[in-house]
C-alpha cells in the first residue's frame, strides 16, 4: 500500500547534510558553469559535440591517470635503449588488449552493466570512446616502439619487406591502420556531420581490427601464439554474443507464427513530424522511459536508429482457466472456468522529428505516399528492436517533475500514466506530478492528442497531475486559453528557476526531476536543480535523458 503525501515528509527531508553539497558539486554538476549537454558548435556545419559532466570528468582523468602509470612503470635504468623500447612495445600491447575487453562490452546495446549498476547507455557510450582514444594511442605506441628498433636493424627497407611478407607484423599494420581510421571518422565534427555513414563503417573498421588482432596473436613465434590471445577470443565472443541478443530480440518481438510480422503506420504530423505506430504480433512487456530501435523496409533497412518509446497498448484475449483441480484437462463447461484477459500483442507508438538523413526520408515517404488526405499515413513492413533502458523508477518519488521540449515529450509521457494510473490503484509513492513541456507553435499538440486524452480521462487524475504547456511562437493569443487549473497554457519561455522554486515549495515526500530535450533546455534544468540543493533542505534527485552521439 502507498504511503499518503503527509506522511512522506520523512524522505522529504535530506538525512544527510553532505548529500546535497555532493549532488549540487558532483554528481549533478557540469565540468565548469552551466553548460554540459548544449552542443558546441564553430558553425553551423561543424559540431564539436558536448561537454562531460564533473563527475564524469574524474572518472575520466581517473582512468587515463592508471594507463599512464601502467604504461610507464618500466626499467627507466634500463642502459640498453632497444632493451627499454622491447619492454615498452610488450607493456602497450599487452594494455591495448586489456582496454579492449571492456571497449567492446561498454557498446554493446545489451550491455549488463546498464541493468546492474543503474547506469545509462549515455554515459557507457561516453566512456566508450575515450577507451577508444585510449586503445589507439597505445597501438600507435606500440607500433612505434618496434618501429624503432627494426629501423635502425634493417632501415625502412626492412620495415617495408616485414610488413608485406611477415603475417605477423602485417597484421599488425593492418589491425592498426583500421583504428586510426577509426579515431579520425569519430571526430566530433566528422562524426556528427555525416553519423550514419561513420556508423557503418565503425562496425566493419571495428571487426576488421579485431580480426588482424586476432591473426596477429595466432601467428606470433611463441608456442600457442601470444599470451593475450584468449582476451581477442572473449572480445570477439562478447560481440558475437550482443549480436545474437539483437537478432534473438528482433526475431521475438516482430514474428509470431498465430499473427505474421510487425507492420508500421507512418503519420505526417504538423512541424515536420511522424506519429509511427507499431502493431508487434505478439505481447512485449515494456516499462517507462525505454526506448527501442527501428528499421523500416525500403527506408534505409540497414539502418536502425533509437528512439523513446511514448504509448503502449495491448490487445488481449478471453482465456479460460480451470477453477478446480477435477477441471485440469477436462472439457468442462465455460461456466466451470474462470475466464482472464490474456495480452497477446502490443502496440508501441513513437513521435520522430524530420532533421536529415533517416527521419527526414521517412517523413517525406510518409507525406510521398499518403493516398487519402483526409486520414493520411501509410502502412509498410517494420522492425522493432527493444526494449531498452527503462532503468530510472519514479515510483519511489512523492514528487515528480517531468520538463521536455518538442518530441522529448514521447520520453516523459509514458511515465505520465504509468504514476497517474499506479496512484489510482494504490501502487505508487507519487502524489503530485507536474509535466511542463515546451513546444514551437499550438499545432505541435496534435502529436500526443489521442493519448493525452486518454490520460486526462484517467480516474483521480485531477488529484495528482498538473500540465503546464509553454509555447513559444504562438500564432493567435486566443489559443492560449487553459482548459484548467491542473492544465495551464503560457505563451513564451518557461522561468525555470522560478517553476523549480514553486515545485519545492510544494513538494510531497522526496522529488525527482526529470529532463528530455535539447541540450540547452536540459543545462538550465540542470543548473536550477542544483540551486535548489543549495538552497532548499529537501531531497531532490536529477535524471536526464539524453542520446549524444
Amino acid at each position: 500500500m502507498s504511503i499518503p503525501g503527509d506522511r512522506q515528509h520523512f524522505w522529504k527531508v535530506k538525512q544527510w547534510s553532505w548529500m546535497p553539497g555532493v549532488k549540487r558539486n558532483l554528481i549533478y554538476a557540469p565540468l565548469w558553469n552551466k553548460r554540459h549537454n548544449r552542443e558546441i558548435r564553430l558553425s553551423s556545419a561543424m559540431n564539436m559535440g558536448t561537454l562531460p559532466s564533473r563527475l564524469h570528468s574524474v572518472l575520466l582523468l581517473l582512468y587515463l591517470a592508471s594507463n599512464l602509470a601502467y604504461m610507464f612503470i618500466l626499467n627507466w635504468g634500463n642502459e640498453n635503449k632497444y632493451s627499454f623500447l622491447a619492454e615498452l612495445r610488450g607493456r602497450s600491447g599487452t594494455l591495448a588488449m586489456v582496454n579492449m575487453v571492456p571497449l567492446i562490452i561498454l557498446a554493446g546495446r545489451n550491455n549488463p552493466l546498464i541493468g546492474l549498476l543503474q547506469v545509462s547507455f549515455d554515459t557507457y557510450n561516453l566512456l566508450h570512446r575515450w577507451m577508444g582514444r585510449v586503445v589507439v594511442f597505445e597501438v600507435l605506441l606500440h607500433l612505434i616502439a618496434w618501429a624503432i628498433v627494426q629501423v635502425a636493424d634493417n632501415g625502412w627497407a626492412g620495415v617495408k619487406e616485414k610488413t608485406f611478407n611477415d603475417r605477423f607484423i602485417g597484421s599488425g599494420m593492418v589491425g592498426t591502420a583500421a583504428m586510426v581510421a577509426i579515431l579520425i571518422l569519430s571526430l566530433s565534427p566528422v562524426r556528427h556531420a555525416f553519423y550514419e555513414t561513420f556508423l557503418n563503417t565503425h562496425i566493419i573498421l571495428a571487426f576488421v581490427s579485431f580480426a588482424a588482432t586476432w591473426v596477429h596473436c595466432v601467428t606470433a613465434t611463441l608456442p600457442g601464439g601470444l599470451p593475450q590471445l584468449p582476451w581477442i577470443i572473449g572480445i570477439f565472443c562478447v560481440w558475437i554474443a550482443d549480436r545474437f541478443a539483437r537478432m534473438f530480440r528482433l526475431a521475438y518481438c516482430n514474428w509470431s507464427r498465430a499473427r505474421g510480422i510487425t507492420t508500421a503506420f507512418v503519420e505526417p504530423m504538423p512541424g515536420e513530424t511522424c506519429r509511427v505506430t507499431l502493431s508487434l504480433p505478439r505481447y512485449v512487456d515494456i516499462q517507462p522511459g525505454t526506448h527501442a530501435y527501428l528499421r523500416f523496409s525500403g527506408i534505409r533497412s540497414w539502418e536502425n536508429h533509437p528512439f523513446s518509446i511514448a504509448w503502449v497498448d495491448h490487445t488481449t484475449e478471453d482465456e479460460l482457466l480451470p477453477i478446480t483441480e477435477k477441471d485440469i484437462g477436462a472439457a468442462a463447461s465455460p461456466s466451470s472456468r474462470l475466464s482472464i484477459k490474456k495480452p497477446v500483442a502490443t502496440s508501441v507508438s513513437f513521435v520522430i522529428g524530420a532533421h536529415s538523413g533517416f527521419t527526414r526520408m521517412l517523413y517525406n515517404h510518409a507525406v510521398a505516399g499518403t493516398a487519402d488526405r483526409r486520414k493520411p499515413g501509410i502502412t509498410i513492413r517494420a522492425a522493432f528492436e527493444g526494449p531498452y533502458a527503462g532503468h530510472h523508477s519514479l515510483d519511489s518519488y512523492g514528487t515528480a517533475v517531468l520538463f521536455c521540449g518538442a518530441t522529448g515529450i514521447t520520453h516523459q509521457i509514458s511515465y505520465l500514466r504509468h504514476l497517474v494510473e499506479g496512484y489510482a490503484d494504490g501502487t505508487v509513492a507519487t502524489r503530485r506530478v507536474v509535466l511542463i513541456w515546451i513546444v514551437r507553435d499550438f499545432e505541435s499538440l496534435e502529436w500526443i492528442r489521442p493519448w493525452m486524452d486518454a490520460i486526462l480521462r484517467l480516474p483521480r487524475r485531477k488529484e495528482i497531475l498538473h500540465i503546464k504547456l509553454f509555447v513559444t511562437r504562438p500564432k493567435n493569443p486566443r489559443e492560449m486559453a487553459s482548459a484548467s487549473r491542473s492544465v495551464q497554457m503560457f505563451p513564451g519561455r518557461p522561468n525555470i528557476p522560478m517553476l523549480m522554486a514553486k515545485e519545492v515549495h510544494e513538494q510531497q515526500g522526496a522529488m525527482c526531476v526529470t529532463v528530455c530535450g535539447p541540450g540547452g533546455l536540459a543545462d538550465d534544468v540542470r543548473h536550477a536543480v542544483r540551486n535548489c540543493q543549495r538552497e532548499r533542505g529537501t531531497v531532490i534527485d536529477f535524471v536526464e535523458e539524453s542520446f549524444t552521439w
